[in-house]
């Protein structure tokens, strides 16, 4: 029974410990990871919704799709990854921390027929009086030398670097803290959204699960501002934000200016510029209908989507408005409106109104022209909110595997041994890696070992 039990705490300890199960839980976190690259996360956009079934909609939803670096499953990979990892430096540190307290001191006949690299050097002096100079000339062209007698010989061993066989298990280590950060970051961190509209604040915010989270102050949108490439692309949006605490500005957050990769904290909290738009309530716009045999164009104020009738029936509506049409049209400049007009009788026609281009708005072939005089509707602007109290440790992980890769992939545990016997000297070398590097340095102190008169 003990047996049977022994052996399958081994076999549950092998599995820990496999490197196929590494190479296997890296792959599917990096094919996993995709999920979250190209799936929206957090709230669904309602477009993407409609562009999916609602049978593919329940599937994502209940695999967690839309909020997957939270979902059981990726977290489960995550802890089964930690457990590889410390397993791992569990069964192999031991062995490499001996490695280096007890290095191999005595060379003997198997391991000076391995080294590739060696140099022999005759000498008519004693060997006692050998040992002592070529112990100075390892403290001084390599590392300070252990002098170990064996079998009438003298055995000199100097080494440098050795502890860089750690740097595996500094990148180990910090795996495991981003983990560690990443967790605390989940478990009493928040991230969320809010829109806030010109000249209006937010004490709240949209969490992932929809609910509205307070802030414990407000957030007041003094002004935002957008800029356009020549193409029509947004090139800069920029929010001017206030922090009001019991309705009075906070002193040193007043009109602080919040842009793409520099946002603004406050208690911990930090505010993102993620999106902007048009808020869709509250705003007019001023349509101007002129008869193409002339007379004074008539104004009217209309809102998104509500239908406006004239008196010879023609009906018109305003389906959406925008400051830069360039994205949409390019060659053109400026606020436009897309408009749908229906004559009576006739077939419903959709095309774009510019502000600054009358001349195109009067070359449509209808009696009727149709203008765009702009809106008095605010823009809104579009605030990611987070809180994550781990990202300190995450960036001390982070530096942790910086160090670790560093010292893993650049630096050498480099060993030199001479042995002394009654009138030859032999030096052998070796590195952990990076040998060709090494052999240059160990020709060149081997050329100055030949030179040495004893």
């Amino acid at each position: 029974m003990a047996t049977n039990e022994r052996s399958f705490i081994n076999t549950v300890w092998d599995f820990f410990c496999s490197l196929k199960l590494t190479l296997f839980l890296l792959i599917s976190l990096a094919l996993t990871s995709i999920i979250g690259t190209v799936l929206p996360q957090g709230a669904v956009p309602p477009e993407y919704i409609a562009s999916i079934s609602p049978t593919k909609f329940q599937i994502y939803t209940k695999l967690g799709f839309f909020d997957m670096y939270h979902s059981w499953w990726f977290i489960a990979l995550l802890y089964v990854f930690s457990l590889n990892l410390v397993s791992c430096s569990i069964k192999r540190l031991p062995h490499v921390f001996k490695f280096i307290s007890e290095p191999t001191l005595v060379l003997g006949e198997g391991l000076r027929n391995s080294f590739s690299l060696k140099k022999e050097l005759s000498f008519s002096g004693s060997a006692e009086k050998a040992k002592e100079r070529l112990a100075e000339f390892l403290r001084k062209e390599f590392s300070t030398p252990v002098i170990t007698e064996h079998n009438g010989e003298f055995h000199l061993f100097a080494q440098k670097t050795a502890w860089c066989r750690l740097g595996v298990y500094v990148v180990h280590f910090s795996i495991l803290v981003i983990f560690v950060g990443a967790i605390i970051g989940s478990l009493y961190g928040f991230k969320g959204y809010v829109n806030i509209v010109e000249g209006t604040g937010a004490s709240a915010f949209q969490g992932r699960n929809g609910q509205q989270i307070p802030l414990g102050f407000e957030v007041f949108c003094e002004k935002f501002n957008v800029e356009f490439y020549a193409s029509g692309a947004p090139k800069e949006f920029r929010s001017t934000l206030t922090v009001l605490e019991n309705g009075k500005p906070v002193p040193g957050y007043s009109r602080v200016k919040v842009i793409v990769n520099e946002p603004m904290t406050y208690k911990g909290i930090t505010f993102y510029q993620s999106s902007y738009g048009r808020a869709s309530e509250g705003g007019e716009h001023y349509v101007t209908v002129a008869q193409r045999g002339g007379g004074t164009p008539e104004k009217y104020t209309v809102r998104e989507g509500v239908t406006v009738t004239l008196k010879d029936g023609t009906s018109f509506r305003l389906l959406e408005a925008t400051d830069e049409v360039r994205q949409f049209a390019p060659g053109f400049s400026g606020p436009a409106a897309r408009m749908e007009v229906t004559r009576k009788g006739a077939a419903p026609q959709i095309f774009i109104v510019f502000k600054d281009f009358p001349e195109v708005n009067a070359q449509r072939g209808d009696a009727l022209i149709f203008g765009y005089e702009g809106s008095n509707a605010k823009q809104y602007t579009g605030l990611q909110v987070a809180n994550d109290p781990g990202v300190w440790v995450v960036w001390l992980g982070c530096t942790l595997m910086v160090v670790g890769i560093g010292i893993a992939f650049f630096m050498s545990h480099k060993r030199m041994w001479v042995v002394v016997s009654k009138g030859h000297a032999r030096l052998y070398g070796n590195a952990s890696k990076n040998q060709a590097a090494f052999q240059m340095q160990f020709e060149d102190i081997s050329e100055k070992f030949q030179e040495i008169k004893i």
